[in-house]
Order: C-alpha cells, then structure tokens, then sequence
C-alpha cells in the first residue's frame, strides 16, 4: 500500500477509499526536484506529488487549502486540462505536510517595487526569488498566490502523466506511441481498442516520465472556461467534512479561555466549582490560559466560565486612545520605508492648491464563520491532527514543537475551512490542541475556541493612520505626499511563520498606496512603524487593505479640489502609466453608466486599487432609503491577466468586495483594560443579503502576467462606498467604521 514516508497513509485519503495499483506522474520545472512524499508498495509507484492514478481512476493532489475560493477546483482543471480526463471523473486530495509542496509564488511579491511596473525581466527576477522558498519549504496558501504557484506546475504533471501513458500503452499494445491519443481517461489506438489509465497505472511507473511542451490555449477545454466546483456536492448536501465536523472514537471535547490582555501570563486559577459539574472531564493550566474537557463541546463552555482566573497585565498599552497615541508618536522617529520618492515632493508646486487629510483605519478581526478549532491525538510516540489550516508545514512543526515530538512523528490532516482570510495561516489553535490532547495521552479531544474568544484573541488586521499632503493644479495632481503609521505586520507574522526576523524596508505596510499605477510628478510614501506588542496577523488583502482606503480617498478629495469627474481624474494619471488598470476603470465606467452628473438622493463612488498583480475597478451607488443609507448597487471591472474560470474569479471578486464593505461599515476592534471590548457578531457586524448591493462584475484578460483573485476585490471596496457616501451626503469619511458616523441600513 502506498504511503507517505513516516506519515500515516490515512492522511492521504478520502473517506474510506482506498488507493490501489497506483502511479503517480509528472516532472517538476525545476532542476533539482525535492523529495516525494509519496512512498510506493507492492503494485504502486510514485513519482510525483501532483496525479496520483488508482484503479479507480484520477486523483489530484493540489497542495492549497480550500476556504471557499475554489482553488482546489481551479488547481484540478489546470492538471485535468493536459492530461484528458473527464471532469465529472476529477477527484482532488489535499497533499499532506511536504516540502514538495512550497508555494514558488509566495516569495516573488517580495521585491520592493510596484508589482504593476514589472517587465520581463524583473518577473525572472521574482520567479527566481520564489524559488528561496524551495529552501524554506513552507506549504502556504496566502497572498493570492495559488494560480501563480500552480499555473505551470500541475499542468506540467498532467502533460508528463498524459505522455507516459501513451509510453506505457505503446508498450502493451504493441503500436508507435504518435498513433496514440488520450481522450477521458483512456489510450486510444488508431483501430478504436484503449486502455485506461488504471489499466497502465503498474507499466507507466516503470517509465521516466519525459518532459512535455504545454498546449496552447487555443486547445483548453477547460481552462478558461467555468467549472463545476469539485467541492459543491459535498457542500451542498452537508458531507463534506470541516475541521468542527471532525468525529474520532471515544473522543473528547474541550475549550480554551486564555488572558483576555494578549500576550500576558495567568496568574492563579480556581477550578473548584467547574470540578464538581456533571460532564467535566479535566482541567489543566496552559501558558496564559487554561482549557477544559468535556463529555461535550457545550459543556466544555459552560465548564469553562465557572473557572475563576487572575490575569496579568497587557503588554501594550491598555486603552484604545493610548493605542493611538502610540501610532501618532511613530511619525515622529524615522521612516522605516521611502519605497517612492518621485521628483521632489518637499518643494511646493507654484500656483497650485494644496490640501491635507487624516485617515484611521481601526484594528479588524477576521471573523471567520468556522471558529478556530483543531482535533488532536497524543499516543506518546506520535501526534494526529485534524484541522483546517493555510499552512501544513507550519503547522505541523509547531505542534511537533508543543509536545516535544520531531515533525516526521506528527501527522496532519487538512480539512475543508469554514474562511480563513489569512487567519488559519497561524497555528495557535492548533498547537492549544496539541498541548491538551498531551494532558489526555490516548483520547482525542476537539478543542473549539468560542465565538468570543476567538474575536478576542486574533492575529488582528493592525490599525492605521495615514498623513497625506497632496496639490492639484490645472486639474491635476501634481504633489501627493504620504505618511502611514501604525504596527508592522510583516515582523511578527514573518517570525512565527519561518522563524526568521524580517528585515529592511516593509513592503507590506505601505502596499496600495507607494505601488499605484498614477503618473503624479511629485509623489512620495513613507512608513513608519509602530512598535507595539499587539498580535499581528495577515487579514485580507493585507496592507492593501488598509492604504487602498486612505490613498484612493485621496485622490478622489484631490479630484474633487481640482473641479475634475472623479473617474476621468485617476484615468487621465494612468492611461499611459499602465494600460491593463486603465482598461479597468474604462470597463467599470461603462459598465455603470457613470457620468459624473449627481441625481438627487444617489451617490456614486469610484475606487481603484492594483494589488496581487490585478488592477480592480469598483463603483459603488449609495441611496437615502428614508433616512438611512442603502448600499444599492456595485460594479466591478478586474484584469487578471489570464482568467482561468470566469465564473470563480467573478464570485471571488464579489466576496472580497463584500468583505471590504462590511469592514468599512461595521468593522473595528477596540481596546478597554487591555482586553478587546468586540465579542460576537452583534459587536462586529457584517453586510446581510438584505442589505448586500446588487452587483456586475467583468473579468478581463488582456493576457499580461497572471494576477490573483481571492484578495484584491477588498481593498478598492472601502474607499468606492465612502467616496459614494460622500457624494450622497457632501460629508468625507476619514476614519473607519462608517456605522459611528453615518446612519446606515442594517
């Protein structure tokens, strides 16, 4: 039987099938490939990590989670396409835990330039950077990353595999292998006879798959096109399985509380009275909490809040307005950044009309609809894990680490996740789950964090304030001059996730605002970070989602000043700075019907934002609805390059938007006593369907380099509403969430 060296083979499988008889094709792009994780028995091969072929048919193998972004379809059609086979035959697994699996795309967005900017050259350049994470291994899905990482990869597999089965089937039927073709899973002969590919699976694997020239898309039968999602059967009718869904026998149920002020120690714990109620299996002190286990997850809860604890002191500040007095000092030292610094952005422009505006961007939670959770199994000599997670190898390492096991003994399986939004790239939760299921050696136990303490203990989207000074002159931007502060993501995530300590320059934390595609004389952003020991984590869009707001915001008060048509203002700072972004706003122009004329008690808002290699377009159509303001209606205009399922890019485009809008409304997460005042939903709201604007999307392809999908939707969504608000209301929204301010329909 096959198997992953020293990894369960379970991990590999769904269900209960089985994998028999099988070979595994394709050949990395790369000179030195890395090691297989598949381990071959009697009557099976493995030679690649991508296609895995049973007797009862194709198996994918794509090494990126699946959080509701369709990537496990995507990454299947992309292998299916070359080696022809039957969609509805399509079968994907999530590899396990491999440096086989690196993500090649996550380093190349690393470079300190404008992803828009990047020539031929400069793309060699980030596609040999990416390769550093070859050394890194680290399995993540993050960053819009996925299409870029699989584009050639696994059609690659597929076009090796497809090659050596017409070797193999050559072979057994005795005929040249330029008389064969393949054709829904089979080899057909030029008399009609085939074989399928289960039937070649033992001969192939005596083969060196050969290399392969991909085919042209003027070929794709399913490239291109929109898929059936490989996951939508098992959604739909409630099979699939999520990391909450886990059921292991005899196992047990738990949760944690751990110090409501992040980071700090528990100082004393009386478990007295939850000792005594009926269902409470143990109770065990952790570093900064403690957890509870239960007969069942409800009551783990309810064990949990009758447990009396002293807690320490936060180590940051403990008010929310001390907070932002600690972002404002950070203008005051030097910039960690001057990522652009174009003509002379100190010296003022003669004759023009200069302006200034403040915005503050508030801490955000991620909020996914799946709290976190993680199952775990401790036997003494090995660990099983069962959670949903954007980082196998990551989170493999850390738990090994949490029970003093070497990862090699430490098995991991990937579930579906109810979102992850950047969230379940960290691995605390599953490391909680480890460290207890240690306390019960033998049992699982599903540890499920509550709604509440998972708002309340985040890797937060870190707040923000942003300084621009900016001059128009003859109707155009001719300064604009920014200054954004406010905690790094970069340092921190960077140490949790590789354990390096990031240096130089961040990137991140000017994103959306130095790397826009505007031709602006003058024009100069600064970083400046803020030292500050609040968790930090990748949210959405990341930076982008932070500056897209405050840079877009201002160009459109810049517009405004200079008397211009807000659209035609960005448009005619970009037509010759980069024509995919301008084809963006001249789509969403058309597709609105924008005229840049006001009618009574509607508003409309343009936005744009470059960010993931993809220029989005948004307009954004506000109504007074008696009183209240309606967000009515939504256009967006995307170019991805290469628009590999149009249907998934357009639901990735409208979920990131919505994502953005609730932010923008209802989204903050504030600071009392050094513990975070948001708990539920009901503190931290989102847009509903009743109150979710009525949306268009385009997706274009004007054939440059493939950009992302699931993140840069979000960032142009902020700043498309509040300019819409501003010119139903006359009122400028500067700082975030809108709910304080403005009378929205909930």
């Amino acid at each position: 039987m096959a198997s992953f060296k020293k990894i369960a083979r379970r991990t590999f499988l769904i269900g209960s099938a089985a994998i028999v008889g099988g070979v595994a094709f394709g050949t990395y792009k790369f000179t030195r490939p890395l090691e297989n994780p598949l381990e071959a028995g009697p009557n099976e091969a493995a030679l690649n990590p991508f296609i895995f072929i049973d007797q009862s048919g194709v198996n994918i193998i794509t090494p990126r989670a699946e959080m509701g972004q369709g990537v496990h379809t995507t990454l299947a059609a992309l292998a299916a396409e070359e080696l022809d086979i039957a969609w509805e035959d399509v079968r994907v697994l999530h590899g396990p835990p491999a440096q086989a699996y690196y993500n090649s795309a996550l380093m190349q967005a690393a470079l300190p330039v404008a992803e828009y900017s990047k020539g031929a050259f400069m793309e060699t350049v980030s596609e040999a950077l990416g390769q550093a994470n070859k050394l890194l291994g680290m399995q993540l899905t993050g960053g819009s990353t996925s299409m870029k990482d699989g584009y050639e990869r696994l059609r690659h597999a597929g076009a090796s595999a497809r090659e050596t089965l017409k070797l193999a089937a050559s072979d057994a039927l005795g005929v040249s292998v330029s008389s064969l073709r393949t054709e829904n899973g089979r080899v057909i002969a030029p008399d009609g006879n085939s074989v399928s590919y289960s039937d070649m699976a033992t001969r192939a694997a005596r083969i060196d798959p050969p290399q392969v020239e991909l085919r042209p898309a003027s070929e794709w039968k399913y490239l291109g096109k929109t898929m059936p999602r490989v996951d939508m059967t098992g959604k739909a009718t409630g099979t699939a399985e999520f990391g909450i869904d886990v059921r292991r026998e005899g196992m047990k149920f738990a949760t944690v509380r751990m110090n409501p002020r992040l980071g700090a120690p528990m100082l004393s714990m009386d478990a007295s009275a939850a000792e005594t109620m009926p269902g409470i299996e143990k109770i065990v002190a952790l570093d900064g909490g403690y957890a509870v286990i239960a007969s069942n997850t409800w009551l783990a809860f309810q064990g949990a809040d009758a447990v009396q604890a002293e807690w320490g002191d936060a180590p940051y500040p403990a008010e929310q307005g001390a907070i932002w007095q600690a972002i404002e000092d950070s203008f005051e030292g030097k910039a960690n950044s001057t990522l652009r610094d174009d003509g002379d952005a100190d010296t003022p422009v003669q004759g023009a009309t200069e302006i200034t505006a403040e915005y503050r961007m508030p801490f955000l939670a991620h909020a996914t609809m799946e709290p976190m959770n993680a199952t775990a199994l401790y036997t003494g000599d090995a660990l099983e894990v069962w959670c949903g997670n954007q980082g196998p190898t990551i989170v493999r390492d850390r738990c090994a680490e949490a029970v003093n096991l070497a990862p090699e003994q430490v098995t991991l399986h990937t579930t579906l996740m109810g979102g992850g939004f950047g969230r379940r790239s960290e691995s605390d939760y599953a490391v909680l789950a480890a460290q207890v299921a240690k306390q019960m050696e033998g049992t699982p136990v599903q540890l499920t964090w509550t709604r509440e303490e998972d708002m309340s203990h985040d890797f937060f989207r870190p707040a923000a304030i942003g300084r621009y000074k900016g001059a128009v002159k003859d109707g155009k931007a001719v300064l604009l001059d920014a200054k954004v502060a406010g905690p790094s993501v970069t340092i921190g995530a960077m140490k949790r996730l590789t354990g390096f300590t990031a240096a130089g320059p961040d990137k991140v934390h000017v994103e959306g605002a130095f790397d826009q595609p505007y031709q602006i004389p003058n024009y100069r952003v600064a970083g400046h970070l803020t030292d500050i020991a609040i968790p930090a984590g990748f949210w959405r869009a990341v930076g982008n989602s932070v500056n897209a707001f405050m840079h877009d915001s201002f160009l459109d008060e810049l517009a405004h000043a200079a008397g211009a048509d807000p659209l035609e203002f960005r448009l005619s700072m970009m037509r010759d700075e980069h024509a995919p972004s301008a084809g963006t706003l001249e789509a969403v122009r058309d597709m609105s019907g924008w005229s840049g004329k006001r009618e009574a008690g509607v508003g409309r808002g343009v936005a744009f934002a470059h960010s993931f290699g993809t220029p989005v377009a948004q307009v954004i159509e506000v109504i007074d609805e008696d009183g209240a303001i309606r967000i009515n209606r939504a256009w967006i205009a995307a170019d991805l390059g290469i628009a590999l399922d149009p249907g998934n890019l357009e639901a990735q485009m409208y979920g990131g938007m919505i994502y953005g809008l609730s932010a923008a409304a209802f989204g903050e997460i504030t600071f009392a006593s050094g513990a975070v005042e948001q708990g539920n939903f009901p503190d931290y709201d989102a847009l509903r369907m009743h109150n979710a604007p009525v949306t268009e999307v385009q997706i274009l392809a004007s054939g440059g380099f493939l950009g992302g999908a699931g993140e840069p939707g979000t960032p142009p969504a902020m700043s498309a509403l509040t300019n819409a608000i501003f010119d139903l209301t006359g009122k400028r929204a500067r700082t975030l969430p809108l709910m304080h301010e403005f009378d929205l329909l909930v």
